[in-house]
């Protein structure tokens, strides 16, 4: 048995119409049922549907042969445990600073910059790399609102269209990652279970190809 992890959420809504392109569909319908483990139209196949965050975390253990999963989670995971197979090209965004937008003329003189994200680990390479002292800062929600009141001078998180950050008189400025969804797998099932492995792969990069192509 071949086991799936999948991310919730906006991640979920443009996975299983992938899925479903190579011949897997799930049984129940994740955004009504309350299950947590799902069986597919496949004996050898099942999914379990969990927060983005934890799908590294279940691979690396074995608790999963495969999940799907944003780079945004692999960054901050650290891949360790892991193989990452194939770049999906869906739920595209980009992981960036952003500042207010009386501030983004002004140059980054402080001694140490107030960041706040809850992308820690990449937020902390990306400055680091930029040789800007920083003091991350993690929050878990409502990002926008920490340069408005003074929490931080800059913040560091996902944007897809902006309309979030204009809304709250931010701008984005500095390209942190390109993010993407990406196949992840447990380095010992590829091992154990290579074929059935290498055939979701396959497949999957077949229809990556033709969606790229249409």
């Amino acid at each position: 048995m071949i086991t799936v992890a999948l991310s919730k959420g906006r991640i979920l809504k443009q996975t299983l119409p992938m899925l479903e392109q190579i011949g897997i569909t799930l049984k129940d319908d994740p955004f009504i049922s309350r299950k947590l483990i799902f069986e597919t139209n496949r004996d050898d196949l099942q999914c379990v549907i969990i927060r983005a965050t934890d799908v590294p975390t279940y691979v690396q253990f074995g608790a999963a042969d495969l999940g799907i999963v944003g780079k945004d989670g692999l960054l901050e995971h650290g891949g360790e445990g892991l193989a990452e197979l194939l770049d999906l090209q869906i739920s595209k965004c980009r992981l960036m600073t952003a500042v207010r937008a009386e501030d983004v003329d002004a140059p980054r003189t402080q001694k140490r910059l107030r960041v706040a994200t809850k992308y820690v680990k990449s937020a902390q390479r990306y400055y680091q790399a930029q040789g800007i002292q920083a003091e991350i800062i993690k929050l878990y929600g409502a990002m926008e609102l920490a340069p408005l009141v003074g929490l931080a001078d800059e913040i560091v998180d996902l944007v897809e269209t902006g309309s979030t950050l204009k809304a709250n008189n931010l701008v984005a400025q500095e390209l942190v990652a390109d993010i993407s969804c990406r196949l992840i797998a447990n380095a010992a099932s590829m091992r154990v279970q290579h074929a059935g492995i290498s055939d979701i792969v396959n497949q999957l990069s077949e229809q990556v190809t033709r969606n790229a192509d249409a």
